[in-house]
């Protein structure tokens, strides 16, 4: 039975009224462009404005270049191989409508085949076309399936090079960015680059309340939130009504209800109950390392995480605060060594 096709997800985001302009991060972007990288990471936790930033990019790149822009947001529900690819090939054919359409079939079967002659097959049929094009893969975080994270390492092997390859989410993706990194054939964006400049701040604030802060209380803003576009949007809610800036320290404690209903929904909820457990224990402190974790959790059995953040096994503080650093989870390293941390504030 053919996989449906959910149109939307295929849909390149508009730009919103009220984003901000981040030239800077274009300008990263841009330069692996032009210095022939084959892959684009930008990888943040939920709310950093990733997708924002990448509705920008695409749609200055596509307005001042010939490149076009092939987009699909992935959801839990292309966690199997034969959907992400008939998702994949759907995306590329709004650019390119034939390419893939002879795989289809294959990937719709309900017997077994092999997926590399197909992805070959892929491969060929784009290195033959000669436009540029962007493939972005946006929300990759919900993807776990192995024998994806494989296909697509065969496709970034064998890319061609008028292909570019976009992946954004709030993990790092099981591909490999050593070797990718190694050959220079990597863009990264990750937290420390997307937080909001105290400019930036100044800027949406003003967009969205009208107000115009003074110099302090931009600062402070910007020191509460850590440049976090979601928080600047939810102390913004809290701001409606206000008639100029000696108003936002209330504003910053009634945003608090706000962000906190934001993280739980987008953030803790989505979590296995052990690493809840964990984030709720160490949130009372300033600071941490494992050790200190440990001797706070007096753990007997130590019900932590598997790799992919899911089923409690027998694991160490050390082991866990790794993988939430891998899925950028709010942690901020404070030394060289990642032995000492804290958790956005």
């Amino acid at each position: 039975m053919p996989i449906p096709i959910l149109q939307t997800k295929l849909y390149l985001p508009q730009l919103r009224p009220q984003a901000v302009s981040r030239p800077h991060l274009l300008e990263r972007l841009n330069q692996g462009l032009h210095l022939g990288a084959k892959l684009t990471l930008i990888a943040a936790p939920a709310g950093f404005g990733k997708s924002t930033l990448l509705a920008e990019w695409l749609h200055t790149t596509i307005h001042t270049t010939n490149r076009a822009c092939a987009w699909l947001v992935l959801d839990e529900g292309d966690d199997t191989l034969p959907r992400f690819l008939t998702y994949l090939i759907a995306a590329l054919q709004t650019v390119m409508p034939d390419v893939g359409a002879a795989l289809l079939p294959a990937l719709q079967s309900t017997n077994t085949v092999s997926i590399e002659p197909l992805l070959t097959e892929l491969l060929n049929e784009l290195a033959a076309t000669p436009e540029p094009l962007l493939l972005v893969l946006d929300d990759y975080h919900v993807i776990e399936e192995p024998a994806i994270d494989r296909a697509l390492t065969f496709l970034l092997d064998h890319l061609p090079p008028q292909l570019h390859l976009v992946i954004a989410g709030r993990a790092d993706p099981a591909l490999p960015l050593s070797r990718l990194r190694a050959r220079r054939e990597l863009t990264e964006l990750r937290t420390v680059d997307l937080r909001f400049t105290p400019e930036e701040v100044a800027t949406v604030l003003h967009k969205l309340t009208g107000l115009t802060l003074a110099p302090e209380a931009v600062t402070a803003l910007e020191q509460q939130t850590e440049g976090w576009i979601a928080g600047l949007q939810l102390a913004a809610l809290s701001l409606e009504g206000a008639t100029d800036s000696t108003d936002l320290l209330t504003a910053l404690r009634n945003s608090n209800r706000h962000i906190l209903d934001y993280l739980t929904d987008e953030v803790i909820h989505k979590r296995s109950p052990a690493i809840q457990e964990f984030l709720l224990k160490t949130s009372i402190l300033d600071r941490f390392c494992a050790p200190l974790c440990d001797a706070l959790l007096k753990a007997e059995d130590r019900r932590l995480v598997t790799g992919d953040l899911g089923q409690p096994s027998s694991s160490t503080s050390q082991a866990t605060i790794e993988q939430l650093e891998r899925a950028n989870l709010f942690l901020i390293p404070l030394d060289g060594e990642r032995r000492w941390y804290r958790y956005h504030h």
